[in-house]
């Protein structure tokens, strides 16, 4: 299954691409991301609670970043299990320029097994479409905090 899309936000692209390969910033923009350990160089364990439909769970993950072409590009390569089944995903994100704001072209691949695939292809694609929305929507959020941070300093 694929994802990809292309999202706006306004913040410089430096900034923008310091943000995404920050574990602090991707636990908290990571919908049902509760946990993010550093386990090695741009390697990292996580717990995420997720679902699809009915079917939902705790999974633990192993989340790698690869290909690293600061500030422009990036990989993310996810797998993680648990009880309703496993979830194995990459995506590619790069940043453009777009004035002072900046340009986040993703694509990815998910796939899914077990009990959470029971529930079908169009609910996953639907729901990982929705996820990936939620995460840009936090990342954006995150991005504004941080730009008031220096000014009331």
């Amino acid at each position: 299954m694929k994802i990809e899309g292309t999202q706006k936000i306004d913040a410089p692209r430096a900034l923008m691409f310091a943000a995404l390969i920050d574990p602090a910033v991707l636990q908290k923009c990571i919908p049902g991301c509760e946990q993010m350990e550093k386990t090695g160089e741009n390697q990292y364990s996580a717990k995420l609670t997720a679902g699809v439909g009915p079917v939902k769970g705790v999974f633990n993950a192993t989340v790698s970043l690869e290909d690293i072409i600061a500030p422009e590009h990036y990989k993310l390569v996810v797998e993680g299990k648990g009880q309703p089944g496993f979830v194995k995903g990459s995506g590619e994100l790069n940043l453009t320029d777009a004035g002072s704001a900046t340009d986040i072209q993703y694509t990815g691949e998910v796939n899914v097994g077990g009990l959470i695939a029971s529930v079908g292809q169009r609910m996953i694609q639907a729901t990982a479409n929705m996820l990936a929305g939620r995460f840009f929507k936090s990342l954006e959020s995150e991005m504004k905090a941080q730009a008031k941070l220096p000014a009331d300093s």
